[in-house]
């Protein structure tokens, strides 16, 4: 039986307070914070395995490995660890990144260690049956073959191309049908030996259980956990700015919208620029109608199904963009619009307004994406993984409130440099 005595949360948002802490001996980070509310737990977590360790042939394998964990293993077969979710009513679930291999599961408090039990033998013994993997590999392959029909999807991937040439974010992490195709149970195997295991994991349990009880279920299962031979992570390598700006066409047969994106690199997520470059974000293109650039192209110019704005956190430094979908013969116009804002938006401050509106925003929702477990777990990896502190949250209002119209205009200069933007475009050939 699980205890319910102990650590109750003292803020409506986690901090050094109502957050335990462990690190176990083999380097597994274990994070708890208790919600005596909920009759349920949270438990969610990563690896840090990622396509970081595809070779280029091989593109995707990650992915791919992260998706057929749970179809079977050492102990159990495909419908006898869904049978044992299913008859608790809990879920789990793992999914591949750039970065992370990343794991997802809930259930009753008193069915946590029926739950840490099938993440442990999907993590440890997972036996890649080959009927399982032919099933999965046709599940990837129609995924990327829609991937080739999407706009949006092929805009991405070109923009990405040329933002990241040469560098691992140029990559899908999904692969290329060509590369799937190649898989095998010997390779998927291979590489689960060569990178699965303690180093660099991180586990955040959240719901209605002791912290301490907590931390000694996990020992239990995982504290003995080790892989000698598992690899080190490789050296993510630094991003090389472009020279000049640069422009990209793909043409799709029988579509009627054209997907486009304008931008470059922003800064990494632990960079000191991060919150100033997110908050000048979501004045550009995402607060209220889509920011100024939904009002700009698509309220009053009228060119733009939508128009948005976006700002990705990383280990490196993700995409700073703005993103819309058109009318392939408004594609210019709506490229110049935008291009017009951000020289704009680097070149004067951002109206006080705009600034008090938007920190009232940021401070206003942080509460609000706390108010689940699953939330909290999120936010306790993040803070984890890029190394905030576990005051982070707690001092978040007064970050967001020092952070000045010049603080914002100077991470628009630095990152949105209108000479060096990369335009991606995707759509049906254009009528002559």
């Amino acid at each position: 039986m699980i205890s319910r005595k102990g650590y109750r949360p003292t803020n409506s948002v986690p901090g050094p307070e109502d957050v335990t802490r462990v690190k176990l001996d083999n380097g597994i980070v274990v994070l708890v914070r208790p919600n005596f509310n909920s009759p349920s737990v949270v438990v969610t977590g990563g690896l840090n395995v990622g396509s970081l360790q595809d070779k280029d042939e091989t593109l995707g394998l990650s992915d791919f490995v992260a998706s057929a964990l749970m179809r079977g293993n050492q102990t159990k077969d495909f419908n006898q660890v869904y049978d044992k979710l299913e008859s608790a009513g809990a879920s789990l679930g793992f999914s591949g990144g750039t970065h992370t291999t990343g794991f997802n599961g809930k259930s009753l408090v008193e069915d946590i260690e029926l739950l840490l039990g099938l993440l442990k033998e999907s993590l440890f013994t997972p036996t890649f049956p080959e009927d399982q993997i032919e099933k999965l590999r046709a599940l990837v392959l129609t995924g990327l073959a829609m991937r080739s029909q999407s706009t949006g999807e092929q805009a991405a991937m070109a923009f990405d191309n040329i933002v990241y040439h040469g560098h691992p974010y140029s990559r899908p992490d999904e692969g290329y049908p060509e590369t799937v195709r190649e898989f095998t149970k010997e390779s998927m195997t291979n590489f689960h030996a060569d990178h699965y295991g303690p180093k660099g994991m991180r586990i955040a349990i959240v719901g209605g259980i002791d912290p301490d009880e907590a931390v000694d279920i996990v020992k239990s299962f995982f504290g003995d956990w080790q892989n000698p031979s598992q690899k080190e992570v490789p050296q993510l390598p630094p991003w090389q700015p472009l020279g000049e700006s640069k422009s990209v066409r793909k043409e799709i047969l029988g579509k009627s919208q054209s997907d486009l994106i304008v931008g470059t690199a922003g800064p990494k997520r632990s960079s000191p620029d991060f919150l100033p470059a997110a908050l000048g974000n979501s004045i550009l293109g995402q607060f209220g109608m889509m920011g100024r650039v939904g009002e700009i192209v698509r309220e009053q110019a009228g060119l733009a199904y939508y128009a948005n704005s976006s700002l990705s956190s990383s280990i490196g430094p993700g995409p700073w963009s703005v993103s819309a979908g058109v009318n392939p013969k408004n594609e210019d116009q709506a490229v110049e619009l935008i291009k017009k804002e951000l020289t704009r938006f680097g070149s004067e401050l951002v109206d006080e307004e705009e600034l008090e509106d938007n920190q009232a925003n940021f401070i206003g929702r942080t509460p609000l994406s706390l108010e689940s477990n699953i939330g909290v777990a999120a936010s306790l990896l993040h803070i984890e993984k890029h190394q905030l502190g576990l005051d982070y949250y707690i001092r978040y209002p007064e970050r967001i409130r020092a952070i000045t119209r010049e603080d914002i205009l100077i991470a628009a200069q630095k990152y949105l440099d209108p000479e060096k933007m990369v335009t991606a475009i995707a759509g049906p050939p254009l009528q002559e």
